[in-house]
């Protein structure tokens, strides 16, 4: 029995695999090879149903296709990380606004900005350097909950660097928690197993952290 481009030699010294051989990993021609064996030495008492040989075949096929879509899957996956890597490369040398209290100051000019969880009647922002020295500091007062408020700093003494935020806020003797969105400039970006991350002198952050783009 024969089928178009596929023979069977029953004088043809089989393969001898072993019990834990992965079935899943068998070509399409071997295959058949093993259903056509099955055929020319079945019991002709207990003939395979020929519905199973296309049951078998239709699985196949199917295997052919799934295999091909996982593979069309890991090719969009990677294409879809290398344009996501070549984007964020556009970002280096632009500052971005994050989550965090590590603010870039350049030329003694920068920006951070505070929301607070409660309302505060006294809100004190403090600027520290890597030394944890207070280098700037502001008090507000009488502040909303959930307002976006502002802390510019222009002080033509403080060198170029990043510099640690401090908010203290109070409602009588309460302390308020809140939220810092710092500018961090970015130097460089490089792709991990983890995805595109944004390198900003000693930060590290990933692309979903970023929560503007642009800045003073």
């Amino acid at each position: 029995m024969a089928i178009a481009g596929i023979t069977y030699n029953p004088n043809s010294e089989p393969e001898v695999v072993g019990v834990d051989y992965d079935n899943s990993k068998m070509s399409k021609e071997d295959f058949l090879r093993v259903l056509l064996a099955n055929l020319q030495w079945q019991d002709p008492l207990e003939a395979v149903d020929i519905n199973e040989f296309i049951n078998n075949s239709v699985k196949l096929r199917e295997m052919e296709v799934l295999n091909s879509f996982e593979d069309s899957v890991k090719e969009l996956v990677e294409s879809n990380t290398m344009f996501a890597l070549v984007s964020a490369s556009f970002l280096i040398g632009k500052k971005v606004q994050y989550k965090g209290n590590a603010t870039y100051v350049q030329d003694g000019v920068g920006y951070a900005e505070f929301k607070l969880d409660s309302d505060a009647n006294l809100v004190k922002v403090s600027l520290l350097d890597e030394g944890g020295n207070v280098v700037d500091s502001k008090l507000f007062y009488n502040l909303k909950r959930g307002v976006t408020y502002p802390f510019e700093i222009n002080n033509p003494d403080l060198k170029t660097d990043y510099y640690t935020v401090v908010i203290e806020a109070y409602r009588g003797d309460e302390k308020v928690n809140s939220t810092v969105i710092s500018e961090a400039l970015v130097n460089s970006v490089r792709k991990d197993e983890n995805g595109i991350k944004l390198i900003c002198g000693s930060l590290e952050m990933s692309l979903d952290e970023i929560v503007g783009i642009g800045g003073a």
